[in-house]
């Protein structure tokens, strides 16, 4: 992602399952350049080929390890610290 992308996106951090209506409607108010966050019980959409999950998604790696799942290799595995650093290079953060 270039400067000038990050700039513009948004990073929306998803807590809710697949399952929760809110998980849509976060995914609905995605656009092009954004980040999804998954974490708590959104990671268990990692496993779920219907999730409908973007190009430029991450999961917390501790909320994956915390529920016995193992990654999916479109989804990128991520800490606590890189969570931070995502939340720095965007210009919005949106929790859902």
């Amino acid at each position: 992602m270039t400067q000038e992308q990050t700039i513009q996106a948004t990073l929306h951090i998803l807590n809710k399952s697949p399952s929760h209506p809110r998980f849509a409607t976060c995914l609905a108010a995605l656009h092009e350049g954004d980040t999804l966050a998954l974490a708590e019980n959104a990671v268990l959409a990692v496993t779920d080929s219907t999730a409908g999950l973007p190009r430029n998604c991450v999961a917390l790696g501790a909320d994956l390890e915390a529920r016995g799942l193992a990654g999916n290799p479109k989804v990128q595995i991520i800490s606590y610290g890189d969570l931070v650093r995502l939340t720095a290079e965007h210009s919005r953060t949106v929790s859902w």
